[in-house]
């Protein structure tokens, strides 16, 4: 009880609406990030997801904050996620790997108590997409915009939606090859994962906040999509 408490308070005095009112850049993984101006993203307050460190030194970016939830990323990239030099928001479901300290935040992803959590506090639902569990922290951070770029939201993959399966060769789901390249991994569920972005539309827009998709060529038809340069105004 009292480890929980600790975590709630450092996340009530640090994170709660620490940038109301404020845009962020989401960036996600798929392979229009390797045509995405990020000349327009630089100096912006951004999320990073994932396996993003791949792309740092391409793309010349390094996000303001990290989210991992998938267990098998998280094991995969323990020590690069280690080595980040932002916040990191990181699911439960490694808890032999990661601790919270003064840059980690161990968060409660597997029993969440509700569908869209306004509050990580009580948990964060993972939505079969770790993008859905960084909309829900931007919400609680305060976030009037969020803009996503990377969203892809097409893979080719074999078996079942949410299978664990083995990526033979190079990765061609995600901006780097290297990504998933001879590893396991979660088969990806869009469905789900579209109801969930419907979900966090719903939230956003019930108080005024908006979610825009900048993704080049991106084949979710769920948010308002915008050209990253009308972004910003």
């Amino acid at each position: 009880m009292a480890y929980d408490l600790l975590l709630n308070d450092r996340l009530d005095r640090f994170i709660r609406d620490r940038h109301r009112g404020e845009t962020a850049v989401l960036v996600a993984n798929g392979p229009s990030l390797n045509e995405t101006d990020f000349d327009l993203i630089r100096g912006r307050l951004t999320f990073g997801l994932n396996k993003i460190y791949l792309g740092f030194e391409k793309f010349r970016f390094y996000p303001s904050y990290y989210v991992a939830v998938n267990e098998l990323v998280l094991r995969q990239a323990a020590g690069e996620i280690k080595g980040l030099n932002c916040v990191k928001f990181l699911s439960n479901r490694a808890n032999d790997l990661f601790c919270n300290d003064a840059l980690t935040y161990v968060l409660n992803t597997t029993h969440p108590q509700d569908r869209f959590s306004e509050t990580p506090l009580y948990g964060l639902h993972e939505g079969w997409t770790v993008t859905y569990v960084a909309l829900q922290l931007a919400y609680y951070m305060g976030f009037a915009r969020v803009v996503i770029v990377g969203l892809d939201h097409r893979f080719d993959f074999d078996g079942q939606p949410n299978e664990t399966t083995l990526l033979k060769g190079t990765d061609q789901n995600h901006f780097s090859p290297a990504y998933f390249a001879n590893q396991a991994w979660d088969n990806p569920d869009l469905a789900n994962s579209e109801e969930s972005f419907r979900i966090a539309r719903q939230r956003f827009e019930a108080v005024g906040r908006h979610i825009f998709d900048a993704t080049i060529g991106g084949s979710c038809d769920v948010f308002e999509k915008r050209p990253l340069s009308n972004c910003f105004h």
